[in-house]
């Protein structure tokens, strides 16, 4: 397969990131396709279009896995048998140039790639067994459908003390798949500046705050028929929210009387801690009483739009 490909040998870090703005990688795929527990298509259209500036560089958890990536490789090439080596570029699909591949290492003497990852501790059960993480298996397929390659492996360090390596076979049917979602996101997303499917991100909240600000005071609409059903969820919701306050609260007073005077508590994996705090604010009702003139100095006036929602009696 003839691919195009960036060098990215002599780029920093922050242009490495930029470019990646330019397309879609394969730690996008997991994202697109609604398999990435940590971000939301919502979130990446924000990225690829220019409003936030591209994640990663203040992770600490990226920061480590990248430092732990040489370390993952060598350690593959000694438990698999196999050579592995840096690639130094960014390819691109041949009929899609906007869907791009940063592969970690190619496998020598194979038609293969290699992802190097480093997990927690507490993900130790997402690699049990045959058990890979949909995201990164959607990751690979990407790898593989760019590069044309035939097979891919994934390592990954757990905990900093368990080592695993698995084989990933190609997938034409899912890598088709994938890359038709990943033409939808580009090219009737990002291409066209319109926003996916809005989800409960914090993202997509902040994004419609400072987009629509200010309401137009008494402008009225009518809301299309569809939206009755999420209204009827929306108050679902808050009856459940009640509902599961009122028993998070009910644990904690059985913990907190049982605690006593106690500032820890220990069962089996479980420590809680119930300690003392002291919080200065001020008292702005004392203040405006004593120095009305230093009240009015400091007050601050905000705007901001209140979301309700009522059910009108027939």
């Amino acid at each position: 397969m003839n691919m195009n490909a960036v060098p990215t040998r002599d780029m920093t870090r922050t242009e490495w990131l930029m470019e990646r703005t330019k397309g879609i990688g394969g730690s996008d795929a997991g994202v697109i396709l609604g398999l990435n527990k940590y971000r939301t298509a919502f979130e990446l259209w924000l990225e690829k279009t220019g409003q936030v500036i591209p994640q990663e560089i203040d992770s600490e958890a990226i920061y480590w896995g990248n430092q732990m990536e040489d370390v993952v490789a060598k350690e593959f090439e000694k438990r698999a048998d196999k050579k592995v080596r840096r690639s130094n570029f960014m390819y691109s699909h041949p009929k899609y140039p906007f869907i791009r591949a940063n592969v970690d290492r190619l496998v020598v003497g194979e038609s293969a790639v290699l992802e190097c990852k480093t997990a927690s501790a507490y993900l130790a059960k997402e690699w049990e067994g045959d058990e890979i993480p949909a995201t990164y298996l959607a990751q690979v397929q990407h790898y593989l459908g760019v590069t044309g390659k035939k097979k891919g492996y994934i390592a990954v360090l757990i905990g900093g003390n368990r080592f695993v390596w698995k084989e990933i076979e190609r997938d034409d049917e899912l890598i088709n798949m994938i890359f038709e979602a990943e033409k939808d996101f580009w090219e009737n997303h990002v291409l066209t500046g319109v926003p996916p499917a809005m989800d409960g991100s914090s993202a997509a909240e902040q994004y419609l705050k400072e987009k629509y600000e200010r309401a137009e005071k008494d402008k009225e609409i009518v809301l299309p028929s569809e939206f009755k059903d999420y209204l009827e969820q929306y108050e679902k919701i808050k009856e459940d929210e009640k509902l599961l306050k009122k028993a998070k609260t009910e644990i904690e007073n059985k913990i907190k009387a049982e605690l006593k005077d106690a500032e820890k508590g220990l069962v089996d994996s479980f420590l809680v801690t119930w300690k003392n705090q002291t919080r200065t604010t001020v008292d702005s009702k004392a203040l405006k009483e004593k120095f009305p003139d230093i009240y009015k100095q400091v007050l601050k006036e905000t705007h901001f739009r209140k979301f309700a929602v009522k059910e009108i009696e027939a």
